[in-house]
């Protein structure tokens, strides 16, 4: 795409992969549908628009473009190409976390155009004038199986037992422990139940996994808890479709995407209160909500769905409607494409 033609530039600065990465990449290919959008930074996928950093310098400045930033680093990029190389940038930025930012971040923040929180919770911290737009879901790749059964087969898993899936990064952020920790009683309690484990880790959590593994194996239940690391991102809606149950045990979180990516294939869920899972799920229609902290609440919720398998498949009928009329990713694109236009109509 020529830089003349873009309206809209979305940084994705970050090497390493993030749930940030994951919005940017999931969202712009159905954002170009809708306005001029590129990309910027390191290791992007082949098929989306993009513009290198040779594009930004040389880029008209005099042209009204939106820069959408949703990290520290790509707001001072911002500031810097309208700042110091003089290009006419309409700066938004989006802020899905939950606690008091920095005065770094502050500074960053009051100078934006606009600012987008992805939940009533972390709109909370935002001490500017802001809206709140929620992420959403593919819900064309994140669909219900045909044939349940099928789907555990041909990913080598049980297709006779109730499959309890725990997705993402393996940290104790994400509270993979206490997932694995309840799973080592459950699965002594429930002959037909196996959980999943599915995500990479970084070197520094390294070691966190391993520990889990270990303790895993030297109980004897290796066939029972599996970690099966991080898979294509092809596969990972296969992995969704085979859950019966999925878990977000999640001690703190930015936003989460994983519920919804569940609900969206037709799988209820059990969550914490981290993150804006309290936002996504309706408690006892489409999963069950327990307190942060409370493991004895988050163990007896997954046994309750465990012992009731229509239940289970009720909830996960109402969940992917829920998913549907709520948070498709269209609806996401569009709320942002709206703001985009806006800002470069305002400037027209």
């Amino acid at each position: 795409m020529r830089s003349d033609d873009i309206s809209v530039i979305a940084p994705n600065l970050k090497k390493r992969w993030s749930g940030v990465t994951s919005t940017v990449f999931r969202l712009v290919p159905v954002q170009k549908q809708q306005i001029n959008i590129a990309c910027t930074g390191p290791n992007l996928p082949r098929d989306l628009p993009r513009i290198t950093l040779l594009g930004l310098i040389f880029m008209r400045a005099r042209t009204p473009r939106v820069w959408h930033a949703r990290r520290n680093t790509e707001m001072l990029a911002g500031l810097a190409l309208k700042w110091l190389l003089g290009k006419n940038l309409k700066l938004v930025f989006t802020s899905a976390a939950q606690r008091d930012h920095s005065p770094y971040t502050r500074f960053l923040i009051r100078r934006m155009d606009r600012v987008v929180a992805t939940s009533a919770r972390a709109a909370a911290f935002l001490k500017v004038p802001h809206q709140v737009i929620m992420h959403g879901v593919d819900s064309d790749r994140f669909r219900p199986a045909a044939h349940k059964r099928d789907v555990k087969d041909a990913l080598g898993l049980p297709a006779d037992h109730c499959l309890i899936g725990c997705f993402g990064r393996i940290r104790h952020q994400k509270g993979t422990d206490r997932f694995v920790e309840i799973m080592m009683r459950l699965v002594k309690r429930h002959t037909d139940v196996t959980a999943v484990i599915t995500g990479g880790t970084t070197v520094d959590n390294r070691g966190f996994l391993d520990d889990l593994s270990g303790r895993v194996t030297r109980s004897g239940m290796g066939g029972r808890i599996l970690f099966m690391g991080e898979q294509p991102d092809g596969k990972v809606p296969e992995f969704f479709r085979a859950m019966d149950i999925f878990v977000a045990p999640q001690r703190w979180e930015g936003f989460g995407l994983t519920p919804l990516e569940a609900m969206a294939s037709g799988v209820p869920v059990v969550v914490t209160r981290a993150g804006a899972f309290e936002e996504m799920v309706v408690p006892g229609q489409t999963g069950i909500v327990v307190d942060t902290e409370d493991d004895e609440a988050l163990e007896a919720a997954i046994e309750e769905l465990v012992a009731d398998p229509d239940r289970r498949a009720e909830m996960g009928r109402i969940a992917r409607a829920h998913v549907l009329n709520n948070f498709a990713l269209e609806t996401e694109a569009s709320a942002l494409t709206r703001l985009y236009r806006e800002l470069l109509d305002a400037d027209a």
